[in-house]
């Protein structure tokens, strides 16, 4: 008889301590403690290279970490962000291999029921077992877990259709359907909401919450985190250098983590300025030593001796102090500052009337930006969103219709994607970038911000040429350039492309208290929670917009 993997239920566990893996003699993952029990859902978060994905292999068992244990007790299964290209499975095939256990079980119960019938040496315990396996793996029910799950996220449910004929998107649906169908303990997802549309975000989420294992969900997508992760892990190291977990969900890190921050800041300006206290205290008392200690004429040698000692003493003290005062704690991480937009307080900035451009931007589209104003630009794919925001940026000519600006008016977009890399050092780029603003008489001189000023680049990222930056480093980049010119008015396409979950949360709190106008197109779902109230336009991919921006 066929040896099946049952699920555990609510005897499932799945922890981890102590857990660190080291890459090319660098530690990728360091101290990393947790704990996944039934109805738990862990979301992991951190910057770019901190470990993320390298920690579900840890978890699923397909990487033994360098030091630390994990115990798994239950079934588990894992999602990666990518996908083979080349796979000759079909749908059904991906659907059978979730399923194989439910489908060896329904054989082994016919199998035992025909031994029960005819009466068998020992058919009727093994008929027992056989049905207390099907139960357990509720595999009459298996098929249709999978095909519901499957019209939930709008994958193709033809299980004849070979993966090869299928796009990026709809093989990962396809795998993700056949996960949450066959009802795992647990579920390790890397970037899971990559390829989904709306609704099958919703139904995700849904499916997450009503799961009865566990969940461990890697993701730079806050609204899903915030609707579903009940515990989170940051591998950004905090003040002693470990990941942190925090309870109460997306809000309680939230907040956990800036309290920290708000700590560890102080700490290391507290120390900051000791320092500069104690180094000036010595310098003072060396000082002393060397011009103070020439005493009036007449003065006894005796006195003069002693004025001397005491003057060297006073110097020794002051470097005992200074060296018992070291600074301990580590150099914070960075933050994001926007620089201080200007307003042109009751001035129309930007006005677009009847603009259209031919098979981008379909129905005439009018709107006006005044100086300060918000709006939200939303639509389907294909609606239009960007082909606009490039009409108002003066990139696109359009069909129909004229852009007005006002004298003088900085007007700056943030487009989707980063422009070829060049091999210039990023600082360079930057700094040959504000010099052109003020040669040009878009800035004067002490308007300029140096690119250390933003926090968006480290003074070691900042020396590498722009080729060499991460896709996401090069993202802060262009915010930078963005940022540089100072606009009046700024437009943004899909702002939060590439950032991590932080310096999106920074941007997000700018955006709001900016002088600037700001004019935003997104599909991020927290960052349209974060700007619900702000005024909108709705874009259609097949009848364009209705021009109406509320006020």
């Amino acid at each position: 008889m066929t040896v099946l993997t049952l699920p555990a239920r609510d005897r499932a566990q799945l922890t981890c301590t102590g857990v660190r893996v080291d890459r090319g003699g660098r530690p990728v993952l360091h101290d990393v403690e947790m704990k996944v029990s039934p109805g738990t859902r862990w979301g992991v978060v951190g910057e770019n290279g901190r470990g993320k994905s390298t920690l579900l292999h840890v978890l699923a068992g397909a990487l033994a970490p360098d030091e630390g244990e994990v115990h798994r007790v239950g079934t588990l299964a894992l999602a990666e962000q990518e996908m083979p290209a080349e796979d000759g499975r079909t749908v059904g095939d991906v659907v059978d291999e979730h399923l194989a256990d439910a489908r060896a079980a329904l054989r082994q119960l016919e199998a035992t029921t025909s031994a029960l019938a005819e009466g068998r040496p020992g058919a009727e315990d093994a008929y027992t077992d056989a049905l207390e396996t099907a139960q357990a793996l509720d595999a009459w029910d298996a098929d249709r877990r999978v095909d519901v799950a499957l019209a939930g996220l709008g994958a193709v449910g033809d299980r004849t259709r070979p993966l090869t004929t299928l796009s990026v998107g709809q093989r990962h649906r396809v795998r993700l359907a056949c996960l949450l169908g066959a009802e795992y303990d647990f579920l390790l997802l890397d970037e899971p909401t990559n390829h989904l549309d709306l609704a099958g975000l919703e139904y995700l989420t849904a499916m997450l919450r009503a799961h009865a294992g566990g969940v461990v969900v890697v993701s730079h997508d806050r609204a899903l985190l915030s609707d579903t992760a009940t515990t989170i892990l940051d591998l950004d190291p905090a003040r002693d250098g470990r990941p942190r977990v925090h309870g109460g969900g997306y809000a309680g890190y939230r907040e956990g983590r800036e309290a920290e921050l708000a700590r560890w800041e102080a700490e290391y300006e507290q120390q900051q300025t000791e320092q500069v206290r104690l180094r000036k205290a010595l310098s003072e008392a060396r000082n002393r030593l060397i011009t103070g200690w020439r005493p009036d004429k007449g003065t006894g040698k005796h006195q003069r001796a002693t004025r001397a000692g005491a003057l060297a003493r006073s110097v020794h003290r002051r470097q005992d102090d200074l060296e018992r005062h070291q600074v301990t704690a580590p150099v914070p991480p960075r933050r994001f500052h926007m620089p201080e937009l200007p307003a042109r307080t009751g001035v129309l900035l930007l006005r677009a009337h009847e603009v259209s451009v031919r098979g981008r931007l379909r129905r005439p589209t009018t709107l006006e930006v005044a100086s300060g104003d918000r709006l939200t630009v939303t639509g389907a794919n294909g609606a239009g969103k960007s082909t606009l925001l490039s009409v108002l940026a003066g990139q696109v000519t359009p069909t129909t219709g004229r852009v007005h600006q006002a004298r003088t008016v900085r007007l700056r977009l943030l487009g989707q994607e980063s422009p070829h890399a060049t091999r210039r050092r990023a600082r360079d780029l930057y700094e040959a970038h504000t010099a052109r603003l003020v040669t040009t008489g878009v800035l004067a001189e002490g308007e300029v911000v140096g690119l250390g000023e933003l926090g968006l680049l480290t003074s070691h990222e900042a020396e590498k040429p722009v080729a060499d930056l991460s896709t996401g480093q090069q993202r802060r980049l262009d915010l930078a350039l963005t940022l540089a010119a100072r606009p009046h008015v700024l437009l943004l396409d899909e702002p939060t492309n590439h950032l991590s979950i932080v310096l999106v949360d920074e941007l997000t709190e700018a955006l709001r208290i900016t002088d600037a106008a700001v004019v935003v197109a997104t599909h991020d779902r927290q960052l349209r929670r974060d700007i619900h109230g702000w005024p909108r336009l709705a874009l259609s991919a097949h009848q364009g917009a209705d021009g109406h921006v509320p006020s």
